[in-house]
């Protein structure tokens, strides 16, 4: 997915427009409303993040984080 996919993606599941692949807060607030949902989405998404930043999920960025996101909810579609 382009950068404009994604941001539009993110925007349409949490309900709120924001620059979620260089915002770090912006991801904060659409990663808290995964782990409201549902304990097993939650360990997907932090199997998923932990693995794309090669560490820690803390270290993860906003990109990193919001690829993570719409993987976990099955909004992630991959470039042609």
């Amino acid at each position: 997915m382009n950068p404009e996919q994604q941001r539009i993606a993110i925007a349409e599941a949490v309900g709120k427009d924001a620059d979620y692949l260089n915002d770090l807060n912006a991801m904060r607030e659409a990663e808290a409303s995964l782990f409201g949902t549902n304990y097993w989405v939650a360990c997907k998404y932090e199997r998923l993040i932990t693995r794309m930043a090669s560490s820690w999920a803390w270290h993860a960025t906003a990109s990193q984080r919001a690829e993570a996101f719409l993987r976990t909810i099955g909004k992630w579609k991959e470039c042609k």
